[in-house]
């Protein structure tokens, strides 16, 4: 809109993401525009462009920076006319990068067009291979089949804002999201994010937190907890959001954009607990390669597993493969393949192997292999020619954490692996950890398998 009024004449008719164009000496309406963007109850604008070629007096504009705007302010030497005249010839472009208007386009397509009808009218046959974006679609469409209430505990994070949007848009899951709703509302609206679907909820003015407060006292009552520190552990947003989870108010959790994994999965540990018959919380990351998806566990949680919580990985992994659609054949790691080596650390994954056998008679698993016998055909046929697992293991146990962990790392940035993950398992509900370098999209994928997670226990 053109600011040719005055400033209250101008303040009535804003409207949610309007760039106003107003000459750089109208003082007044510079500062009413700034005031406005900020103040609740006021729309948020997504730019102001002061033309003419002039800028505010030395002393407004002193003003202005001191008020630390966080909208874009642009300067032209184009008139009123010439200005306006731009912007309504500006059209923009899609490109790679523009994730907005590419999220736009992905559910106008989900909500207008079945897919099934129009895959069936361009005759294409299903491919075998798996790539990384046919599963993250793939993802999508499960989690779409059934949307599930998941909490997003970092509100104040602008991924977790920009991935909300994503989620909300193309109806993958409802969100919850934590924090001082007029302040969450406000950053997603000056980032140009719909959340209006989501529920913001601020855990220390919540009327959740007291009956939260006496279920995490009753809960830890053998530890000595009170309902008054109890309350003041609530307003941590990693308690708040896993006791919504616990009470059934969400499905699942998010979390650990901003935090560390202990902060984000300590709670669930003290309150959502792990599911029956399984003793270790453990994690795999679904590894995308550029024609198949395989899973490696534990990349994030048990740093030094015995044989058992290695059996209890490789049990769990299995589950987890087969639910996200990997037949799972499993390969429990080490630096020695069948009988060759010997020692403790090969002995504790032939222990495993044992375990699991006995555990999981119908699951196949074979151990201990090294990773190149478990995954290329013609080294298993070297080594291990009889196994029905060597050369197509799907699911890879790790010996130990510092072997996963750098391994999914090395895999991922050496031959470009889109890793998803950790997907926490062993919990009674699911509880997902982000990387604090997460990017938007992985915090959508993750959003993703939690909904999944969260169906499959519904069911």
């Amino acid at each position: 809109m053109v600011g040719g009024m005055t400033a209250e004449h101008i303040l009535e008719r804003l409207a949610d993401g309007v760039a106003v164009i107003v000459p750089g000496d109208r003082s007044d309406v510079l500062l009413a525009l700034v005031n406005a963007h900020e103040a609740e109850g006021f729309p948020s604008l997504s730019g102001i462009i002061m033309n003419g070629g002039m800028l505010p007096e030395p002393a407004i504009e002193r003003l202005i920076r001191g008020l630390k705007p966080k909208l874009p302010i642009l300067t032209t030497q184009l008139g009123t006319f010439d200005t306006a005249s731009a912007a309504a010839r500006t059209r923009g472009r899609v490109s790679l990068t523009s994730m907005r208007k590419v999220d736009t386009a992905l559910a106008l397509m989900e909500q207008r067009v079945d897919s099934r009808v129009l895959r069936g009218l361009i005759e294409v046959p299903v491919p075998s291979v798996v790539t990384p974006q046919m599963f993250e679609y793939q993802l999508v469409e499960w989690a779409r089949v059934s949307p599930s209430r998941i909490v997003l505990p970092e509100g104040d994070d602008d991924r977790i804002l920009r991935a909300a949007g994503r989620v909300l848009r193309r109806k993958i899951a409802e969100l919850t999201i934590l924090g001082e709703e007029s302040a969450v509302r406000a950053r997603a609206a000056e980032l140009g994010v719909d959340i209006d679907a989501a529920q913001v909820l601020d855990p220390r003015t919540s009327e959740l937190r007291t009956e939260f407060a006496q279920e995490y006292a009753r809960l830890r009552a053998h530890k000595g907890m009170t309902v008054d520190r109890a309350r003041e552990m609530m307003a941590d947003i990693s308690y708040f959001g896993t006791m919504m989870v616990h009470r059934g108010i969400a499905d699942g959790m998010v979390s650990g954009a901003a935090h560390t994994t202990a902060h984000t999965i300590r709670p669930s540990f003290e309150i959502i607990k792990t599911a029956s018959g399984v003793s270790t919380v453990s994690s795999v990351f679904l590894m995308c390669l550029a024609d198949r998806v395989l899973a490696y566990g534990d990349c994030a949680v048990v740093p030094d597993p015995t044989a058992e919580q290695l059996a209890d990985i490789a049990i769990s992994s299995a589950r987890t493969a087969a639910r996200f659609g990997i037949e799972p054949r499993v390969a429990m790691l080490s630096y020695s393949t069948g009988e060759s080596g010997s020692g403790a650390d090969v002995d504790k994954v032939r222990a495993a192997t044992e375990l699991v056998h006995r555990r999981a008679p119908g699951l196949p698993v074979e151990g201990p292999i090294q990773y190149d016998a478990a995954i290329e055909p013609t080294v298993a046929g070297a080594k291990l020619p009889d196994s029905e697992v060597a050369g197509r293991a799907t699911v890879f146990v790790f010996p130990d954490l510092n072997t996963g962990n750098n391994t999914y790392k090395a895999v991922q940035r050496s031959a470009g692996a889109v890793a998803i993950g950790p997907v926490l398992q062993g919990l009674r509900k699911p509880v997902n950890d982000l990387s604090r370098g997460a990017l938007v999209a992985d915090i959508v994928n993750t959003v993703a398998i939690t909904a999944i997670q969260a169906q499959q226990q519904e069911g």
